[in-house]
């Protein structure tokens, strides 16, 4: 593979759309436009976005990665060492031209929503911060990346949004905590090896992915609190706790056949995300 295949493997192709779709989607259900902001952003989430989150956490977590037997394919690659430094060169180089224009064309909250997004992503992988590290912190801070791209869509639109739409952004965050946790439980042998802590190293499998199944219905009942197309975006968390509650009593020696439940996880976003897309529309053109 040639050194740009490489960057691109590095920045997750699968999962470009899980941080451009929050921004584009918010950007456009409450500005009701398309416009340069918007293409922008959501070429700036789609790519250099996600080239710095992966990228950087692929740099430094080498170690762990070389222990890890999942590593190798749409789950993330091991960067060689001699594309470490160009990976962090191209990572941070390539988002600034968007960061730029974006604080340019926007206001100064939008800015600060921003600017945290941005952090929360180095924040999450680099020396030390690596608040990948800390227990709870970790799930919180993955949770912020594909939030936040929300909430700065929403700002950056500058349309005041009623409180049915602040708590569909809150049920988003839990979501997010909820996937962060299941996903690191598959990782708990590869990240004590490596000496790396998480949320799942720290509680235990069992423990985690009952947190993550808790986290999934609270965000559920959160949505359904907000009427009758909240409690139809509700329902789309129970693909998410059918993937995750087969492994609910699952011991810390057995924690790798999580990555079953993983592997399922990367297909029902897609769905859900084409269900979410519909309901999106419906209440669009209903009003």
């Amino acid at each position: 593979m040639t050194t740009l295949g490489r960057l691109v493997a590095s920045s997750r192709p699968l999962s470009w759309v899980n941080t451009a779709y929050p921004f584009g989607a918010a950007y456009l259900l409450t500005a009701g436009r398309l416009d340069l902001r918007a293409v922008v952003g959501i070429v700036f989430f789609l790519v250099p976005y996600n080239l710095l989150m992966y990228g950087v956490n692929d740099v430094f977590d080498y170690e762990s990665d070389l222990r890890n037997p999942r590593k190798g394919g749409v789950e993330g690659i091991v960067l060689d060492r001699s594309l470490h430094r160009v990976t962090l060169w191209a990572a941070v180089l390539l988002p600034v031209p968007f960061v730029l224009w974006l604080l340019a064309h926007g206001s100064l909250a939008a800015g600060v929503v921003l600017a945290v997004s941005v952090a929360a992503v180095v924040a999450y992988s680099a020396p030390g911060l690596r608040f990948k590290e800390r227990a709870f912190v970790d799930s919180a801070t993955s949770s912020t990346h594909f939030v936040s791209p929300a909430v700065y869509g929403v700002v950056l639109a500058g349309v005041a949004l009623p409180w049915q739409g602040w708590v569909a952004l809150l049920a988003y965050f839990l979501w997010g905590m909820a996937s962060h946790a299941f996903g690191a439980v598959q990782d708990v042998t590869a990240d004590r090896a490596a000496g790396i802590g998480s949320v799942a190293t720290v509680i235990g499998a069992r423990a985690t992915v009952r947190l993550s199944c808790g986290l999934y219905a609270a965000a559920g009942l959160l949505l359904a609190t907000t009427g009758t197309w909240g409690l139809l975006a509700g329902l789309l968390v129970l693909p998410y706790l059918w993937m995750a509650w087969p492994y609910r009593s699952l011991s810390d020696a057995q924690a790798p056949r999580a990555n079953g439940g993983w592997r399922r996880f990367l297909w029902i976003n897609y769905a859900v995300g084409f269900l979410l897309t519909q309901l999106l529309i419906a209440r669009w053109l209903l009003g």
